[in-house]
């Protein structure tokens, strides 16, 4: 009784208005006394009621499978969602109506009608996802609708399966150049760093709880007058580390064509190139966090660089005021790999931060957004301390320039592609363009 009942409620406007239809001839059959009439009410009354009780009384067993293909693409590419709906039963189905759940960003709900399935048949569907803004992106469940062949009535059932979908930022195919500071016997990009193994002295650290006793350096423990043990020899291997500077103060403008996402953009940019480079890269954000790296050595290079992409993909705006929390994290990857850091607005104190980040063997890249150039872009907006004059980011990346950094520059219009050979100039200011020299207040 309460599956009628429910059928009931899922009759479509065609059949509530043959049920109200059927009313109303039934009143004036009565009143006007027309059998005839009544005999229509009766019809009009009869088929939907039949068709509530048909459609409630099916017992279709469905069963649904989802692929989403590939899983993780860039903003902007198209993916591939394919159903596979099997009919279980041994029964054949009535008409299915099907409509999958996509978030509006990836476009309108996908609805197909399948008419009729056989026993243990199977039905293949797919459509197309597309989306420009990143994010991790839920598809699903699958709804089915069973209705009666007239459309009189219609009940809805749902899956629970569900797909994960993620959209990255779009990332840039960077040209292969030199970086320097890097070592030469494997291959044109190993720095000389050591792959897992912390940052212990090159051949002896002090000992640990645990340590084979075998590994006891006498020598150095008579030296230093504590035990010390032999260091187990480690791969050289070129190590990374990208610093993105997500700061909401440091940035200019909304949605995809904000300063914040063109950083974005570049920080997977550089990561997928430098792991495609051979190098252990590891992420880490103005707040401290770190994403990749030694502590997942462990892990395949594909699944550190799709753990940077999926971070990258879901990453927002911090309310840091500044870079310090960075410091402690960048430390504790030492000091003898690269460097790239993708840089909003900074002043003195954040400039002044960098510096002292490097270290003497450091390769420094620094990709100095300049932030002012989304100011005159549409729906562009202030940050909090506003803009900083010209003369100052000049001066910012003149300063960084004799710090020991290879600045980069790019403006709104600018790609990250294009600029990326210059990293490989070698000189104090050999970067430094022809804006950078014209501007006003930078001494030479």
């Amino acid at each position: 009784m309460n599956r009628v009942r429910g059928a009931l409620g899922g009759l479509t406007l065609r059949g509530r208005g043959l049920l109200a239809a059927g009313v109303a001839a039934a009143v004036c059959a009565v009143v006007l006394g027309q059998r005839d009439l009544m005999r229509v009410a009766v019809l009009l009354l009869a088929l939907p009621l039949v068709a509530a009780v048909v459609v409630s009384r099916t017992r279709y067993r469905v069963a649904s499978e989802r692929r989403v293909e590939p899983l993780r693409v860039s903003a902007g590419q198209p993916a591939r969602v394919k159903l596979r709906l099997e009919n279980v039963s041994r029964l054949p189905t009535g008409l299915l109506l099907l409509e999958d759940d996509v978030p509006y960003v990836l476009g309108s709900r996908p609805r197909f009608v399948v008419d009729r399935v056989e026993p243990r048949g199977v039905r293949e569907i797919s459509y197309a996802v597309r989306s420009d803004v990143r994010g991790v992106f839920t598809i699903g469940p699958l709804t089915v609708r069973l209705t009666d062949p007239f459309g009189l009535c219609e009940l809805s059932r749902a899956f629970t399966s569900r797909a994960r979908f993620v959209v990255t930022p779009h990332v840039s195919q960077l040209p292969a150049v030199p970086l320097g500071g890097e070592w030469s016997g494997s291959g044109d990009s190993r720095s000389k760093s050591i792959a897992a193994a912390g940052d212990d002295d090159i051949a002896t650290r002090e000992y640990r709880h645990g340590d084979d006793l075998r590994r006891v350096h006498w020598r150095s423990t008579a030296r230093l007058g504590e035990l010390m043990v032999r260091r187990e020899e480690q791969p050289w291997q070129s190590r990374a580390t990208v610093l993105l500077d997500t700061r909401k103060v440091a940035h200019l403008g909304d949605g995809p064509a904000s300063s914040f996402e063109w950083a974005v953009s570049a920080a997977a940019s550089a990561a997928v190139h430098l792991f495609r480079r051979g190098y252990a890269v590891r992420l880490v954000t103005d707040t401290g966090a770190v994403v990749g790296g030694g502590a997942e050595g462990h892990l395949t290079v594909g699944d550190v660089e799709g753990m940077i992409l999926d971070a990258l993909a879901v990453v927002g705006p911090s309310d840091e005021q500044t870079l310090r929390p960075a410091a402690p994290a960048l430390r504790r990857g030492g000091g003898d790999g690269l460097l790239v850091a993708v840089l909003g607005s900074l002043d003195a104190q954040e400039l002044t931060a960098l510096t002292r980040v490097r270290r003497g063997t450091t390769t420094a890249i620094g990709i100095l957004v300049d932030v002012a150039s989304w100011a005159a872009r549409p729906g562009a907006t202030r940050s909090a301390t506003g803009i900083s004059p010209r003369v100052a980011y000049d001066n910012s990346a003149l300063l960084m320039r004799r710090s020991g950094w290879r600045v980069l520059t790019p403006g709104v219009t600018d790609s990250l592609a294009a600029l990326w050979p210059r990293v490989s100039y070698v000189g104090l200011d050999g970067d430094v363009t022809l804006r950078e020299r014209a501007g006003a207040g930078i001494r030479r």
